[in-house]
């Protein structure tokens, strides 16, 4: 189980594919808010909104497609 966060409003995010989560191809995931009791309907939100709960940034090659021709 993965867990990320909202950058914007600071909320947990259950990743629900995680193998969406890796590709960079994809820029949107699967996932779950963990706000309130009772668990909340799946939502796909974009990964560019997301880091680690420490606030560490994604890793560049699961957001960036070209990241081995980048600078």
């Amino acid at each position: 189980m993965i867990f990320l966060e909202n950058k914007q409003t600071g909320n947990l995010v259950k990743v629900l594919d995680v193998t969406a989560l890796a590709d960079p191809n994809k820029s949107q995931i699967s996932g779950r808010v963990q706000a309130g009791e009772e668990e909340q309907p799946p939502e796909f939100m974009e990964k560019e909104k997301l880091v680690f709960p420490s606030g560490e940034s994604l890793p560049r090659c699961w957001v960036d497609a070209d990241y081995r021709h980048s600078n």
